[in-house]
């Protein structure tokens, strides 16, 4: 027999019944509660309430595990590429090496953007933020292909997946070049997915673009790092908006903004505000840190500790290697980056930091990484977005293709004011 759950209410008792995953976690199964007893949960952040039964992505808050389809991120860092987690995530499985060179393929296909997007570009001011002019291009997207808008039709849905994939770094590398005047530049075939992307970014047309294997290998893993988290904000919000049978481009300029947030995908540029205000003040990063230690609000330390990790963020591990390997590489001495090496090196040691599992976490080297690479601030997020953009497609294919797919539309308990009568404006 399935074991259950009882609520009592008053007089009465109910029978829920108790979910198990594959990997122990347990839930209560509330789905018929208001139908049967009229109430219903409150769960604001939903921080204890499960969206959905998902099979992409793992985590371990406690023991620091984060896995992809199973393999944990240690693995698929060390032997993988971004291309192929993103097939994996995507596909459910890894592909063979006909399979990889053939998705490779029709992505490096897919790159360039239709040219009237340079009029959108240049309808957009100076100082746009990377992050809204990829959610209104990507947006836009759907008025270019209506010819694969429709969500439950597998072959336009790949279509449209494969057109995201390949346009984000595209549409990413534009924004940036329009904020800085500089032309921008097509897409290269010839090279990678991670290469094409920083010519474009970093490439000009009056000479040849070299890319650093170093620093290619580093955002490759980023990207890889960034694949997928479980329901965070912006993937719920792919679930949510994908819910009402939007297309994937309108669905996905949705979770674009909503990692655009400074609680979410933000919190790598600010670990770059945090030692840019640490410079300007002249503080060394044991002062800063002391504040910080003594409860000064205006001392907030930025990229250590997780609210879902709660021991060492398990990408922090892998990427902790390359951002050392880029600075090494690129034999950086700004004194942002020194304050940034000494803050991880004070808090790894220090009990106060390591009693409170305050380990620097993915953000913290993320930023650094690409403050060391020349990535301006407002950069960082659409370079999540790339990363995330996988992940956000798995998780709304795995919504369409749920039996229990139904639209997402959240309960709430009304404080407002109770049946009032309407007063005349010559009475007010």
């Amino acid at each position: 027999m399935s074991e259950t759950a009882q609520l009592r209410i008053g007089d009465k008792t109910f029978e829920l019944p108790v979910i198990e995953g594959s990997e122990g976690e347990r839930a209560v199964d509330i789905r018929k509660l208001r139908a049967e007893s009229g109430y219903i949960t409150l769960d604001p952040g939903y921080a204890n309430s499960g969206s959905c039964q998902s099979a992409i992505t793992f985590i371990n808050g406690e023991e620091g595990i984060l896995r992809y389809r199973g393999i944990p991120i240690d693995e698929l860092a060390e032997h993988s590429s971004f291309v192929e987690v993103t097939y994996l995530l995507i596909y459910g499985r890894l592909p063979t090496q006909a399979e990889l060179d053939e998705f490779g393929s029709t992505i490096a296909r897919h790159t360039m953007l239709h040219e009237d997007f340079k009029k959108i570009y240049a309808a957009l001011p100076k100082d746009a933020h990377p992050m809204a002019a990829c959610a209104a291009t990507v947006g836009t997207l759907a008025t270019f292909y209506p010819d694969s808008l429709d969500p439950r039709d597998p072959r336009q849905v790949e279509i449209s997946a494969h057109r995201l994939i390949a346009k984000l770094p595209t549409l990413a590398a534009y924004a940036y070049k329009h904020s800085v005047g500089q032309p921008f530049l097509y897409p290269l075939n010839s090279l990678d997915y991670v290469g094409n992307f920083l010519r474009m970014m970093f490439g000009n047309p009056c000479e040849e673009f070299e890319v650093d294997p170093v620093v290619k290998k580093a955002l490759d893993l980023l990207f890889i790092l960034h694949a997928d988290h479980e329901q965070n904000c912006s993937t719920s919000t792919t679930r949510l908006v994908g819910s009402s049978m939007v297309n994937l481009f309108g669905t996905i300029s949705a979770s674009i903004n909503a990692l655009w947030g400074p609680l979410h995908g933000g919190a790598n540029q600010a670990v770059i505000e945090m030692l840019e205000a640490i410079h300007e003040d002249g503080q060394t990063a044991r002062e800063f840190l002391e504040r910080a230690k003594s409860g000064d609000e205006s001392a907030r330390l930025m990229g250590f500790g997780h609210r879902v990790y709660k021991n060492y963020d398990p990408r922090a591990k892998v990427i902790k290697r390359a951002c050392d390997d880029v600075l090494e590489r690129m034999g950086i001495h700004s004194p942002l980056l020194e304050i940034a090496k000494e803050l991880e090196e004070i808090t790894l040691k220090d009990d106060y930091f390591v009693e409170r599992k305050l380990y620097p976490n993915v953000d913290f080297y993320s930023g650094v990484i690409y403050n060391a690479i020349g990535t301006p601030a407002n950069m960082f997020t659409a370079m999540f977005a790339i990363g995330r953009l996988p992940g956000w497609i798995a998780q709304w294919k795995e919504l369409h293709e749920d039996p229990a797919f139904k639209i997402g539309r959240p309960r709430q308990i009304y404080t407002g004011p109770t049946k009032t009568a309407y007063t005349p404006i010559e009475n007010r």
